[in-house]
């Protein structure tokens, strides 16, 4: 317990007695609107390392970037055939799993950091999602899922590095985001151990007549019903006048 304890220590204040060296960067945009015909975003990451010494030479340097929607409990249910029908026989509730998570780096994640890195600063999609009983299936389902859905992504040569100090990645956003705030965090790496972690937020919203149905939806279900049912018989009414009108 005492080694593991020091471990954390050594990994949480590593930044202190590593060579400074710091994020500067900037988003090309930190707002999303989500319209009628919103198919997607891309957001170019670009920036810069700042120092207060020589570039060190004994170790590379990588540069990772995340990006994280809005996170919420889920729950997994298992279903299993029993008398001759699929019935749920088992549930897991996840923790804080993201709505959307995407990871890009200079090379593979598990090449740059350890494990004990990872867990300490949740770098991977596996890691930012808490659960009450770690290793069961539910988790990689969800995972797996999402990353079918495009909503879990990673690019392992995704962040380009100029001379040990200029950066660049885009990150692309599906169309099917949810509202809320998206943190984009950039953590620099060496030997294993994080230098330095800048963190923004991108802000994605509906705007138009998205954001006036949305909110009608949540904040006056019974005025959305009737209005889903008004629009629903005039849309009926100006189907069955066009048939008729095409029989003649």
């Amino acid at each position: 317990m005492m080694r593991g304890f020091v471990l954390a220590l050594a990994l949480t204040l590593a930044p202190l007695w590593l060579a400074a060296e710091e994020v500067v960067a900037d988003l090309s945009q930190n707002r999303v609107s989500i319209t009628a015909n919103f198919d997607g975003s891309e957001i170019l990451i670009f920036g810069a390392i700042k120092r207060e010494a020589a570039i060190p030479t004994d170790s590379d340097l990588d540069v990772i970037v995340t990006v994280t929607g809005p996170k919420k409990m889920e729950t997994i249910l298992r279903k299993a055939r029993r008398f001759g029908i699929w019935v749920n026989v088992e549930r897991e509730r996840l923790g804080h799993a993201p709505s959307f998570y995407s990871v890009a780096a200079t090379r593979p994640v598990e090449d740059i950091i350890i494990p004990a890195t990872d867990a300490l600063w949740k770098i991977t999609a596996d890691e930012q999602i808490l659960s009450e009983r770690r290793g069961l299936p539910a988790r990689e389902a969800l995972i797996r899922i999402r990353t079918a859905n495009g909503l879990y992504r990673r690019a392992n040569a995704g962040v380009e590095l100029n001379q040990n100090t200029l950066f660049n990645t885009s990150i692309a956003l599906p169309a099917n985001l949810v509202e809320g705030a998206y943190v984009t965090r950039i953590l620099l790496a060496r030997n294993g151990l994080i230098l330095d972690d800048y963190s923004t937020e991108i802000q994605v919203q509906k705007v138009g007549i998205e954001r006036w149905l949305y909110n009608l939806a949540h904040n006056n279900a019974l005025m959305y019903g009737l209005l889903s049912l008004l629009l629903a018989g005039i849309a009926g009414w100006g189907a069955s006048e066009i048939f008729r009108l095409i029989r003649r």
